[in-house]
């Protein structure tokens, strides 16, 4: 199944949903910051009982990551916790990988370099 939640923002991130084996795949394309991190939340955190309690943010096609990237991958990784699921990250570029090792949060949410990996580990 394959949803295509459009643009966030100004047009900044674009944002697809999959389903593989049950697993919830969100693959994002463009710029996570102020503007774009809402809807990003709002994907990543749809409600209770909504939605696979695992997902795998593919983040492959993504330029760009601030703090409020940061905060919703944050608060999705406690929601997941919480449903007793799993969030991870895969593919992570360059930039959104800096991010994650400053912060440390690649110490907290897993990182896998492929989505595939993150889907068998």
């Amino acid at each position: 199944m394959t949803e295509t939640a459009g643009s966030t923002g100004p047009a900044r991130l674009s944002i697809v949903r999959t389903t593989v084996d049950g697993v919830r795949v969100i693959t994002l394309r463009g710029e996570i910051d102020h503007d774009t991190a809402d809807g990003l939340r709002r994907t990543l955190i749809p409600g209770e009982g909504s939605g696979p309690r695992y997902t795998v943010v593919d983040l492959d096609a993504v330029t760009f990551m601030d703090s409020s990237g940061v905060n919703a991958f944050v608060a999705a990784h406690h929601a997941a916790h919480r449903a007793r699921g799993w969030l991870r990250l895969a593919s992570l570029t360059e930039p959104v990988m800096r991010v994650m090792q400053i912060v440390g949060l690649d110490t907290v949410i897993d990182c896998y370099p492929t989505v595939r990996k993150a889907l068998i580990h």
